[in-house]
């Protein structure tokens, strides 16, 4: 195991940007020691290993500087550890927005609606059922006649009630015609409540939120006002503060959202943004082309469990 000197130097002194990982680093050992002596001791003991060395590239910047980027890093993939949602949830949007430019030269006027649709909350108990029907509801609406959507990208998000029952809720970045806010197509926020309550076949209106996703004035080409959509879209399935909340809740949501999908793709954005799970939660499309060789890896950095933070260590 690597170890420190007397001159140490912490990362995120070294590089503010990457202070996040000494948050997710240490929530995720929150998490293995809620995991630690249940039905799940094989996922506390690969959280345990996950992230522990950190090797970094020096990337040269157009302004001479220099910054950090990842190179070399193990991560242990468990679904609800801290580090490994966060880096997930960082590729996904990496894999969103290099497809941009792709979708912006084959739909050159299509606009983004960001789309939150909501059920009632359910006893964690209930919560695999209750998934099950909202993704059936879905399909139910993305078939029916007058859907607007060219195309969309939609994530589950499930939170903790105060009372520990689960919220699950969809959020949804659509693709629609430029004509889509001035033509018979376009859905207001009730006819959105009405649609997604006939979808579901519940007896009460669920809470819906839409809105147009508006280029800003300096950024004609709208990349940094689809990035908000994006950034609410492609986040964390679950908040760390609610993974570390309550042991048997934490049991319990594992057992309910094994193996069921986080982000599904439909309509024509298929053909520019893939589904599956990123296998590499390290380097970006970018990363891959930038940092090919091992050449360009210059500092390590190894947990530190007792200070909670990550420290510039020499590789074992």
């Amino acid at each position: 195991m690597p170890t420190g000197g007397t001159d140490s130097l912490y990362l995120s002194d070294i590089s503010p940007g990457d202070k996040p990982w000494d948050t997710h680093r240490k929530n995720a050992s929150v998490v293995q020691t809620l995991y630690s002596g249940s039905d799940y001791q094989e996922y506390a003991e690969r959280i345990d290993k996950c992230s522990q060395l950190l090797g970094f590239a020096f990337e040269a910047k157009d302004e001479g500087e220099l910054k950090l980027r990842l190179h070399q890093a193990k991560f242990c993939r468990v679904r609800h550890c801290p580090v490994c949602q966060w880096r997930r949830a960082l590729m996904w949007r990496a894999r969103f927005f290099s497809a941009i430019p792709r979708v912006r030269e084959a739909y050159p006027t299509g606009r983004w609606v960001f789309l939150t649709l909501t059920v009632r909350n359910c006893p964690l108990g209930e919560l695999r059922a209750t998934l099950k029907a909202m993704n059936q509801g879905w399909k139910r609406l993305v078939q029916r006649k007058g859907w607007p959507a060219l195309g969309f990208v939609r994530s589950t998000e499930v939170t903790r009630a105060k009372d520990g029952s689960a919220h699950p809720h969809f959020h949804a970045l659509l693709l629609v015609p430029a004509g889509y806010f001035s033509g018979k197509s376009y859905i207001n926020q009730d006819t959105w409540r009405q649609l997604w309550q006939e979808a579901l076949r519940v007896d009460y209106l669920p809470v819906v939120n839409v809105k147009a996703v508006k280029p800003k004035k300096d950024t004609p080409e709208g990349t940094d006002a689809v990035a908000v959509g994006v950034l609410e879209t492609l986040k964390y399935g679950v908040k760390e503060s609610d993974l570390m909340s309550d042991p048997a809740w934490l049991h319990e949501l594992t057992r309910q959202l094994h193996k069921t999908r986080a982000v599904a793709v439909g309509g024509v954005l298929k053909g520019f943004f893939k589904e599956d799970e990123p296998e590499d939660l390290i380097h970006t499309e970018e990363d891959l082309i930038e940092l090919s060789s091992e050449e360009g890896v210059q500092v390590f950095f190894g947990w530190r469990e007792m200070a909670e933070r990550y420290i510039k260590v020499e590789r074992c």
